[in-house]
């Protein structure tokens, strides 16, 4: 076999791209990288290995067309496309068996507000033989295809998990909303198993208001969790009697310490969940399906993080387990996979090296996502055999590892005492010499190393807790002083960030600006003693946070107090107008993108377009979370950036879609007309085909392009 595919795949015209960029001059700087290598759609995409890991399938586009699905065959390098259509991309995909795949499909030339199409599904041999559609794409067929028989309508969507991957059936879920337009509130989800060669389906009978399902490790339907107004279930289906058991129930948007949510099933039928059990970090504990109790003691906790991961299994057998704390990392249960993530780790020091196991294996091959802080990922393949690496593709083919900043996750104490993690992305030197390339084959010596932010070492018996080493101080060595991007997470109560490559923050890095991204309270993944400290804290200690977090990277000298630019997107951007409102003296500017201008519009909403924010969260949990509309109606009037809005002086940058439906477009329209009055350094722009976010790239790029501009005016450098 060749010592890579990437000669093979361009010689066929469909080139993946290059793992390693260009040299460039030590005599001069070069010019910090387009636009466009940071926020392009990729040209390779993704990489899956086929049951019994004798093939390949990659997702790729070639010259920035349509996105086509190719097989290649490992034990001769044959490359066949096996999907691809003339108006449309391929989206997800996955292995139904060893011989035969299922996709579906999106159009990466329109944005949502101009969409025609639903994704619809499609099944194909790896060989590109027997093509069948088996869901509808916008109320109508496929027409290059033909048309069979039993195709599903179009509201039918791909359930991604794998199950035992040796049948030619597939599950679907069918969301029923209120309304006849599909836009109204969601009812319930129904589960139907499709057989992918005859088309034919058959509807999983549900317990209840059904919002979610789980297969076992045979592919079949074995847990339900329903939702009736705020009370959560999980049910279980007796493999004896087929008939539905509740298992538990708890308040679905506060949780509760008997809270728990059902992850995935072991090769062995143990059932594996996520609980806090009345901890402060949630942890991965098994469940016992006859007594309804959890396990005494956890299978995997984490020190500093809550549990967040998924099983690593093959069709017998529970090989390790995959973990979220700073970094990914993967705890293995199995020796022989021990000892090969230590050989892999040793080959390609200083990234996170994911391993991908074939379910069936019967050739030697394994599937490596390799990425670090500034390095996107790349898809390596690894001969168990012969020891040796073929890279496959790299995610952003053009973006060169030593020209990109350094991240870490420092952590920072608030003026209440809690501790805040916060992302820093650094600008250095820029280096002189091209990365190095992937290894030919695991060397007998190399360098052991690892970025502080990817943990140290993997326990070899099943960990209680996981050690995670970050920084406390600033590094010695660091570009001090710096023009300062404070870049706050949407949601707000997911988890903000990772040790990982980001387009956004390494954009700006790439510019110049230090980049500061505070996992402030109200964060998920850091315990629920965060979580729950931002409780109707928008606009107020959420807030403090994220000022406390700013005031550190000036002390520590990192940031110039003088050139600071806050900016986010939704609640970011709503942070971004409050931290405006609040301090006023720290931030000279900011960068809001579709963000929320008023918490009261989230629930009274506008004549000129509904929001997809569902009624049943509005009523149990918002109010809770975020407030409510009735009994903390001063608090949020004080914290509505609507009308606070003659207090914000700073320069702004303003942008919106046209099409979103979760921050509609209302709220920036409003705020807008607030501010003309007695600001007149207001930078306004809507993308009418965009929705929440900028799912274009000639959007992201222009976008970018214009914020490049706004922080150059406001804070860059002469």
């Amino acid at each position: 076999m060749s010592n890579t595919l990437l000669p093979l795949l361009r010689a066929a015209l469909l080139c993946v791209c290059a793992l390693t960029g260009p040299a460039f001059s030590a005599d001069a700087p070069p010019a910090p990288p387009p636009i466009a290598d940071f926020f392009d759609n990729p040209a390779f995409s993704d990489a899956i290995l086929s049951p019994n890991g004798k093939f390949l399938a990659v997702r790729y586009s070639n010259d920035n067309k349509r996105d086509r699905l190719i097989v290649i065959e490992l034990a001769t390098n044959a490359v066949k496309v096996v999907a691809q259509f003339t108006d449309r991309d391929v989206d997800q995909f996955e292995w139904i068996n060893n011989d035969r795949l299922v996709l579906d499909s999106t159009d990466k030339t329109v944005g949502p507000g101009d969409a025609v199409y639903w994704p619809g599904l499609f099944a194909v041999n790896r060989d590109g033989s027997n093509f069948r559609q088996l869901v509808q794409v916008s109320g109508s067929f496929v027409q290059e295809h033909g048309v069979a028989r039993n195709v599903l309508s179009a509201n039918h969507f791909l359930v991604r998990q794998k199950g035992a991957q040796h049948s030619d059936d597939v599950y679907v879920i069918n969301s029923k909303r209120d309304g006849i337009d599909e836009t109204g509130d969601l009812k319930y989800v129904n589960l139907i198993r499709v057989n992918t060669v005859t088309g034919r389906s058959e509807t999983v009978r549900r317990p209840g208001l059904a919002r979610g399902w789980l297969l076992d490790h045979k592919g079949e339907p074995r847990i339900c969790v329903t939702l009736d107004k705020n009370t959560e279930a999980v049910w279980y289906l007796e493999p004896s009697s087929k008939e539905w058991r509740q298992i538990a129930a708890f308040d679905a948007y506060l949780g509760g310490k008997d809270a728990f949510w059902p992850l995935a099933f072991a090769p062995d039928g143990t059932l594996y969940v996520l609980s806090a059990k009345g901890k402060d970090k949630q942890a991965l504990h098994t469940f016992d399906l006859t007594t309804g109790q959890l396990s005494a003691e956890p299978l995997v906790a984490l020190a500093d993080y809550d549990f967040s991961g998924s099983l690593v299994t093959t069709r017998d057998k529970l090989l390790g387990v995959r973990y979220l704390s700073d970094a990914r990392a993967t705890v293995w249960f199995d020796p022989k996979m021990k000892t090969l993530q230590a050989a892999i780790d040793a080959a390609l020091p200083a990234t996170v090296n994911l391993i991908d196991v074939p379910a069936r294996a019967e050739a030697p091959w394994v599937l490596v996502r390799s990425y670090s802080d500034r390095q996107p990922d790349r898809y390596i393949l690894y001969n168990l055999d012969s020891g040796k690496f073929n890279p496959v593709g790299s995610t952003h083919e053009r973006i060169v590892p030593a020209r990109m900043a350094e991240q870490e996750l420092v952590r920072i104490t608030a003026r209440d005492g809690l501790p805040l993690p916060a992302w820093l992305t650094v600008p250095t030197a820029v280096a002189t010499a091209a990365p190095t390339a992937v290894p030919t084959a695991v060397p007998t010596a190399v360098p052991t190393a690892v970025p502080t932010a990817v943990p140290t070492a993997v326990p070899t018996a099943v960990p209680t807790a996981v050690p995670t080493a970050v920084p406390t101080a600033v590094p010695n060595g660091k570009r001090k002083n710096l023009p300062m991007v404070v870049l706050v997470h949407g949601g707000p109560y997911v988890r903000g960030n990772e040790w990982a490559w980001s387009p956004d923050s390494q954009f700006l890095a790439s510019r110049g600006y230090a980049v500061l991204e505070p996992e402030f309270r109200g964060s998920t993944g850091f315990g629920t003693k965060h979580y729950r400290a931002g409780w109707k804290q928008w606009g107020l200690k959420m807030q403090d946070d994220i000022a406390d977090a700013t005031k550190w990277a000036i002390a520590q000298g990192i940031a110039d107090p003088k050139r600071i630019c806050i900016a986010g997107a939704s609640y970011g951007g709503y942070a971004t107008l409050m931290g405006l409102v609040s301090d006023p003296a720290l931030y000279k500017c900011g960068i809001n993108w579709v963000g929320v201008t008023d918490i009261n519009l989230l629930y009274t909403g506008h004549w000129s377009f509904t929001s997809d924010m569902n009624s049943a969260y509005l009523k149990y949990g918002a109010p809770t979370l975020i407030g409510d509309p009735d009994k903390d109606a001063a608090q949020l009037r004080a914290t509505s950036p609507l009308l606070q809005a003659a207090r914000i002086t700073q320069p702004l940058l303003l942008a919106y879609g046209a099409a979103d439906r979760r921050v509609p477009l209302y709220h920036g329209k409003k705020f807008v007309e607030a501010l003309k009055e007695h600001n007149p350094n207001v930078e306004w722009v809507v993308y009418q085909e965009e929705g929440h976010g900028w799912s274009l790239p000639k959007n992201r790029i222009d976008f970018w392009g214009r914020v490049e501009k706004f922080l150059q005016r406001q804070i860059g450098t002469p």
